[in-house]
């Protein structure tokens, strides 16, 4: 073991060095400007903990999170719902089609945030208008002019778009459940339903706890379709923390409070992530 230490180290070093450059050392530099009265091209004198004491007490910026917050938990339900219905229904035996269903609703995954964003502008705006012109029906009519069709227009968007990425992680493991089980039930005669609620679903909790995280995470960090959806309107009450944080920094070249939201912001996201993970893999090993 000592001989090969050293050529351990070796092939070790490109990527703990680009780990240092890329992560470790913008963390520390960032979390330094945090405390400083930094407008990023120079750094102000040290406040020390006054930027996060400033954004707990800013209105706009506890708004953000708590959309967020609402954004996040009804969007990753619905992903993880429907991404596990399209798993369910794409591995369905002897379908000659499966592959192609699995296309189509994978697709949405490829397009460009900010592509997704402008196009669902143009459904919501113009395509909805003209059904509640047509039909009469006020549901369609003056979406994303207020804070809950822009919200739910949101919701649209990142469940439509994550929903097949969510369906591939959940056919991987659906595809591993053993065929022994499953036929043993049909013997014992169990329903679809038992089938999936008593075997499957069960043998999904690994599944879960990627899906999880991948959709959390996702969710929280949620700026371009944001930007491109609704710009944070009508009066920033849509805006999500990732966008409060960047209009902080680059329109009000505020950079050393931005800074310290996003430190905040990081914080959250790890405490959230770190308890999602523990209670799923606990679920995990109990299986």
């Amino acid at each position: 073991m000592r001989n090969k230490s050293k050529s351990f180290w070796l092939f070790l070093a490109p990527s703990l060095i680009g780990m240092a450059v890329v992560l470790f050392i913008p963390l520390i530099t960032g979390a330094y400007y945090s405390m400083t009265d930094w407008n990023g091209i120079k750094v102000g004198e040290f406040l020390g903990l006054e930027n996060y004491l400033r954004a707990f007490q800013d209105e706009r910026f506890l708004s953000s999170i708590w959309f967020t917050t609402k954004f996040s938990v009804v969007a990753i339900i619905l992903v993880n719902v429907i991404g596990l219905g399209l798993a369910m229904l794409v591995t369905q035996k002897a379908d000659k089609l499966n592959n192609l269903f699995r296309t189509v609703f994978f697709m949405p995954n490829l397009i460009g945030g900010i592509i997704l964003g402008f196009i669902w502008q143009f459904i919501f705006i113009k395509a909805f208008a003209a059904i509640g012109d047509a039909t009469g029906i006020e549901f369609f009519k003056g979406w994303l002019s207020t804070t809950n069709t822009g919200f739910w227009g949101l919701v649209i968007l990142f469940v439509w778009q994550m929903s097949g990425y969510i369906m591939i992680i959940y056919i991987s493991f659906i595809n591993n459940i053993p065929d022994e089980l499953i036929e043993a039930a049909e013997i014992d005669g169990a329903t679809a339903w038992q089938t999936f609620w008593k075997i499957k679903f069960p043998m999904l909790a690994p599944a879960f706890t990627v899906s999880l995280f991948l959709t959390l995470s996702n969710a929280f960090k949620i700026y371009d379709q944001n930007l491109a959806l609704t710009a944070g309107g009508p009066f920033d009450s849509t805006q999500m923390v990732a966008m409060n944080i960047v209009n902080e920094a680059f329109a009000v070249r505020n950079m050393g409070y931005a800074q310290a939201k996003a430190v905040i912001f990081l914080v959250i996201i790890a405490v959230i992530s770190v308890v999602q993970i523990s209670i799923t893999r606990k679920r995990e090993v109990d299986l």
